[in-house]
């Protein structure tokens, strides 16, 4: 081989011999001879291109994988929870493995799934504090579109990365393969099709059986429809809604950036993450007002003497008004000279024409989806609350009259958006766009309009909790 530039280093070759083979020992003593130092495989360690080939491979390759995380994953616990998030959901576990879904037939080992399901929601129970059960882990593991965090279960992406590599790679087969064989489709295709077709019965295959999500979707959709047959009160189906519009996401999209303001401490990152999967944030205690407090905390969202109302309500303005800013419409926060006859003044005002020569005026407002007085309605219709919000806000500023063009602002404590909140977004983004040249620029808004909510409902819930006056002097020495 050197005579013709070729040179092979043969402790990185492998060989693998099939069972077929007649003189199995007498080939591999013959190989050793030839190519000293080369590495025998067995089927328990035959991988090709890092995919596990053989049924007996595939269990050592789980193992593998399991100990060679729990021997890092010690390593997240020592960073920011919301840098962690980020990490896990675009770089751990399913990213991690999606070659192997998509290489191999590894939905067929529910066995092996099920273990690094159970290491994915160890690893994330005990690194982000929240007590999971099995319907909260169930949310979690959907996609942030449907209600949960993004981080999702290897056996529910299994079977849809599967689908969808075959039929993308099926034009290349045939084209590998010679005329003369006939038509041959990838190995454990049909009965993969089959195990979709039973889980998702009506449900016709997708338009673009190369999309893993549009495999995906009737899964997911599965999933959210049993959650919301299976609430256990008014309050978790409202909940279950208002997490799976499009706004109550937006913060877990953002980049968790302290110098841009995204940045979210453990704390809020927490109490969010468990306020939107209706897992237990506090100890039963009694509130401030006197009322009880329950496990899941959602008292302290609407308490009369709520401690993030205030800087939440400033938060949200001070995101509007620097939005305008930067969108090249100057803008003024409680403008003076606009007083109602109570006295009170809008939240804001562009001090430019914003549109017809008027300019604009809004009032922002942020209401408790799961309030004993919103609950029934909210568990029927997302956003309800919102939108009832917006038009109270409407009804008390008729008297501004046409001179202005005026916007209510509402969204709730959930996430969900009221339809003139969408509207002022849209005309918003349009304009952010228009003046950076990003189109990012809009999307980047919304975000920074939803942290503002989640760090209002963080207050709010440790605004309940009780005050030890002695401590209080301690720390304040």
């Amino acid at each position: 081989m050197t005579k013709i530039g070729l040179s092979l280093n043969f402790s990185k070759c492998e060989l693998f011999i099939t069972d077929s083979c007649p003189d199995k020992e007498n080939t591999i003593d013959l190989f050793r001879q030839l190519a000293p130092g080369i590495k025998i495989i067995n089927k328990e360690s035959l991988h090709l291109l890092g995919c596990p080939v053989l049924d007996q491979s595939f269990e050592n390759f789980v193992d593998t994988k399991i100990q060679h995380f729990k021997a890092t994953s010690h390593r997240l616990a020592k960073i920011n929870l919301h840098s962690t998030y980020s990490i896990i959901k675009h770089c751990l576990f399913v990213p991690k493995f999606i070659y192997i879904l998509r290489g191999t037939h590894f939905w067929k080992y529910p066995t092996l799934v099920s273990k690094l399901d159970t290491l994915v929601v160890e690893t994330i129970t005990s690194i982000f504090n929240i007590p999971f059960d099995d319907r909260s882990w169930t949310q979690a593991s959907l996609p942030i579109r449907f209600g949960g965090l993004g981080i999702r279960k290897i056996s529910c992406v299994a079977l849809p990365a599967f689908l969808s590599s075959v039929h993308g790679a099926q034009s290349l087969i045939e084209k590998i393969l010679d005329p003369s064989i006939g038509s041959m489709e990838a190995a454990h295709c049909s009965e993969a099709m089959n195990v979709w077709s039973i889980t998702c019965p009506d449900t016709d295959p997708p338009a673009n059986p190369c999309s893993q999500r549009q495999w995906d979707e009737p899964l997911c959709q599965l999933v959210r429809k049993n959650l919301l047959d299976t609430s256990t009160s008014l309050a978790d189906r409202a909940r279950l809604l208002a997490t799976a519009e499009w706004e109550s996401g937006l913060w877990l999209q953002a980049l968790p950036s302290p110098n841009i303001g995204t940045f979210l401490d453990n704390t809020t990152f927490r109490l969010a993450a468990s306020l939107r999967l209706g897992a237990s944030t506090n100890q039963p205690h009694r509130c401030q007002c006197g009322a009880m407090v329950d496990i899941l905390g959602h008292h302290g969202l609407s308490c009369v003497r709520s401690a993030g109302r205030m800087s939440r309500h400033a938060s949200i303005n001070d995101v509007i008004r620097r939005a305008l800013v930067s969108a090249k419409v100057p803008a003024v926060l409680e403008p003076s000279g606009l007083a109602r006859d109570d006295g009170k003044r809008p939240d804001g005002m562009t001090m430019v024409p914003w549109s017809m020569g008027r300019p604009l005026i809004w009032d922002a407002t942020c209401v408790d989806t799961l309030a004993p007085s919103h609950v029934l309605s909210t568990s029927a219709t997302a956003g309800v609350a919102a939108s009832s919000a917006e038009s109270l806000k409407r009804r008390k500023y008729a008297v501004l009259g046409s001179s202005y063009i005026f916007a209510a602002f509402g969204v709730e404590t959930m996430g969900p958006w009221g339809p003139s909140a969408r509207r002022l977004y849209k005309d918003l983004a349009t304009r952010l766009i228009e003046a950076s040249g990003d189109q990012r620029a809009g999307h980047y808004f919304a975000q920074r309009v939803s942290i503002a909510i989640q760090r209002g409902n963080t207050a709010s819930l440790l605004g309940t909790l009780p005050i030890d006056g002695d401590l209080g002097q301690i720390f304040y020495l």
